[in-house]
């Protein structure tokens, strides 16, 4: 693959956020890897149009992209809601016989197959929802009842929150087409509360690929620290070393 051309890190956030938390990866990420943040609807820029809550409104909303999509390798981010995300774009694309990612890169996510608190409190009353919320750091210190951050952010924790648990009982689904054999890089933050490092092994069943777990630096949103662009820009580079193969970077084992 040419220097000229970087490649893409195309990235999907946690659930209730924009794509801010990328805006200072470019740095961080090192040459050769272009950052590509997709916001999804009901947010920021996108905020009048409908969230998406299951998973034929969020490949409604992101195949056509990815069809059209230049014929070269790239890479899939996703953290916590977004590595469901990013791994069901990736079946799908699969499923529809079309390139898929070089490297699927799953962050702060247990396998779909895996307990997980917070989806699996989609539908708790509010009282219950920002207490687990306010547990992992997700609720604001100057949050007041009734403020910015309560009418609008909670909304659309909630609604993610109905599209994580969507995605992953769509997952558990049996997959058309074979298995996938896409490489899997999975990290957990040293102390999330919500995902153990020991669980990123069950991601091995997910994938025919070969997959490797790290640990990082961090709590839950450890998306915000310095280790992960890092990581995933020597990720990056070993993928544009190694097209078209899609062997598992090595350059992310240390």
């Amino acid at each position: 693959m040419p220097d000229e051309q970087p490649v893409p890190l195309h990235c999907f956030a946690h659930a209730g956020a924009g794509v801010s938390s990328f805006h200072s990866w470019l740095a961080g990420l090192g040459t050769g890897v272009r950052p590509v943040p997709h916001l999804l609807p009901g947010r920021d820029s996108r905020r009048r149009q409908p969230r998406a809550t299951n998973r034929e409104a969020l490949l409604a909303d992101l195949m056509d992209d990815f069809r059209a999509m230049p014929h070269t390798p790239y890479v899939l981010y996703g953290h916590s809601l977004g590595a469901l995300v990013a791994y069901t774009l990736t079946r799908a694309l699969h499923e529809a016989g079309l390139p898929g990612p070089a490297l699927l890169a799953v962050g702060a996510c247990p396998p779909p197959d895996a307990p997980s608190e917070l989806a699996d409190a989609c539908r708790e009353s509010d009282d219950r929802l920002l207490r687990m919320l306010d547990a992992v750091g997700a609720v604001p210190e100057d949050a007041a009842p009734g403020g910015f951050w309560y009418r609008s952010v909670m909304p659309v924790l909630r609604d993610d929150l109905l599209l994580a648990d969507s995605l992953r009982r769509a997952a558990r689904a049996p997959l058309r087409g074979g298995p996938l054999t896409v490489p899997v890089l999975a990290l957990a933050g040293t102390g999330d509360p919500l995902v153990r490092p020991a669980e990123l092994a069950g991601w091995r069943h997910w994938t025919a690929g070969p997959l490797v777990t790290r640990t990082l630096p961090g709590d839950h949103f450890f998306v915000r620290e310095p280790a992960l662009p890092r990581l995933l820009g020597r990720a990056c580079r070993v993928v544009r070393r190694l097209a078209p193969a899609t062997r598992v970077p090595s350059g992310a084992r240390g």
